[in-house]
């Protein structure tokens, strides 16, 4: 199935409100890709863009090789789900997912087995005749889905889709998604803010912000990897610890001097060899997880502590630096209480004072 490709697309809004900004983006064919950032990022209007909702200000839209930057939306073979689900009150689950084939004039035996297989493949056959006010979230979603695979598109669209349902059906529909996806190899654009989505579902993630593309890369590539300090602080949970300091040599070795604690980096860190020279402004990441508790000489004082069960989020002083670390839960802290909080230095982040806050050292993988 054809994938999509942005060609320095640019959106501006009538009063002069820029929604996207010179977007370059290759999505695969077959890939599920999630569009992610903050409310107000782009990322709605660049899937609105791929549907034909939305037209460039500048810039070209591909699917494979069809350029699609002027098709109405009807030529595009494309399908979009909606965060609200817009389902049909009046008809029943089967016309629901039937409505696009009769809308494009596909013959009734025709309609019939592509509805009867649609509803197998998304376990609805036996709902088929309720109406939406008789069905939970979940199964609404489905039916959502089901208007849309029924069309066979090239290209799915789905705008924050899992936003309404709770905790527990989110995560049910989230390996619904991931299995449909596999099943259908088609081409699938995921919009969402929420990190756990894209972290759990994507092959990639495409992480905006004010309308500009942050980073691209593997969920993996992005936690390990973060292109820039808006990427470290934005993806992780909880989020990354970022420093203001400098560069320094802290016992003979390039490291990071901050107001209340240094970091010397060890051998093969991958920012060594790209450190700027000593004073230079520059920015520490630490993600939770690289904080732990040590035996020897207390540092650090424990100001919070929050139980989840298998582990607990602790705040620490560190003079008069507020870090954030992920503790096993079985690790009985209290708070008041003063320990050796150590940093695992080679898993740490660092970051320059230009514009972007861009990551020293090592490549950034796509």
């Amino acid at each position: 199935m054809p994938g999509v490709v942005f060609e320095k697309v640019r959106k501006v809004f009538p009063g002069g409100a820029v929604a996207v900004e010179g977007l370059d983006l290759e999505i695969r064919e077959r890939e599920f890709i999630s569009l992610l950032g903050p409310s107000g990022c782009g990322k709605t209007t660049t899937l609105r863009m791929i549907a034909g909702l939305e037209h460039p200000t500048s810039g070209r839209i591909r699917i494979g090789e069809r350029d699609i930057t002027d098709l109405p939306p009807a030529k595009r073979n494309v399908a979009m789900v909606f965060q609200s689900y817009a389902l049909y009150p009046h008809m029943s689950v089967a016309q629901n997912i039937e409505y696009p084939l009769r809308k494009r004039g596909v013959a009734t035996a025709e309609r019939g087995a592509l509805v009867d297989r649609t509803l197998a493949l998304l376990d609805l056959a036996a709902l088929r005749d309720r109406k939406p006010r008789q069905l939970s979230g979940g199964q609404q979603q489905r039916v959502a889905l089901g208007r849309a695979i029924v069309r066979e598109p090239d290209v799915f669209l789905l705008d924050e889709p899992l936003s309404n349902l709770d905790a527990k059906l989110r995560a049910h529909m989230r390996a619904e998604l991931i299995e449909l996806q596999r099943r259908l190899g088609r081409t699938m654009v995921y919009v969402t803010h929420d990190q756990l989505e894209a972290m759990t579902m994507s092959h990639r993630i495409a992480i905006m912000n004010k309308g500009v593309l942050q980073q691209l890369g593997t969920p993996d590539a992005i936690y390990r990897q973060p292109a820039n300090l808006f990427v470290a602080g934005f993806v992780g949970t909880p989020a990354m610890n970022i420093l203001p300091g400098e560069s320094a040599a802290i016992d003979g070795a390039p490291g990071f001097r901050g107001t209340d604690l240094s970091v010397a980096l060890p051998a093969g860190h991958a920012a060594l060899g790209a450190m700027p020279g000593a004073g230079t402004k520059l920015s520490l990441g630490i993600r939770p997880e690289d904080l732990r508790c040590v035996p020897g000489q207390p540092n650090a004082m424990i100001a919070v502590v929050e139980p989840t069960g298998h582990e607990s989020i602790v705040i620490f002083r560190w003079g008069d630096t507020k870090l954030v670390a992920r503790v096993d839960g079985e690790t009985k802290l209290a708070v008041g209480n003063k320990v050796r909080l150590a940093i695992r230095a080679q898993n740490v982040h660092l970051f320059g004072d230009d514009e972007f806050g861009r990551r020293i050292g090592g490549k950034t993988p796509a």
